[in-house]
């Protein structure tokens, strides 16, 4: 069961909420909210006001608990931009775009059988071969 919420047309630019979506994307409800609250941007914020609105869903909605629920994904995805300009030298105009984004937090619920896989690599160990042999 996933759980998803929206916040559309944020005046913040994409990228800059980037940073943040991938610092608490595969955490938690609980540890991804505290990163939130302390971090001082303006995405971590919109980003919490989005988290809370996805555990309110999941709990009145679905009947979820919020405890058992990790953020399966985080995006931030390009809205409209707007289009300013600004008076430059000669009566020229140079262009300002105030740019948008939207917010997208998907919450899936953590299975108790789930373990997370170790990679084949690191379990392999490779015994180096001696250069001389006598």
């Amino acid at each position: 069961m996933e759980v998803k919420a929206i916040l559309k047309y944020v005046r913040i630019s994409d990228q800059k909420a980037r940073e943040i979506a991938r610092a608490i994307q595969g955490m938690p409800v609980s540890q991804a909210l505290s990163v939130l609250d302390f971090t001082p941007k303006k995405a971590a914020a919109l980003f919490g006001k989005t988290l809370r609105s996805a555990v309110a869903n999941a709990e009145n909605n679905h009947e979820m608990d919020a405890d058992d629920l990790f953020i399966k994904s985080a995006t931030a995805t390009k809205g409209p931009v707007l289009g300013r300009i600004m008076p430059r030298a000669r009566g020229s105009a140079g262009a300002i775009k105030k740019r948008m984004s939207h917010l997208t937090l998907v919450l899936a619920k953590k299975e108790a059988d789930e373990t997370p896989k170790a990679d084949k690599k690191s379990k392999e160990v490779k015994k180096p071969k001696s250069a001389v042999t006598a």
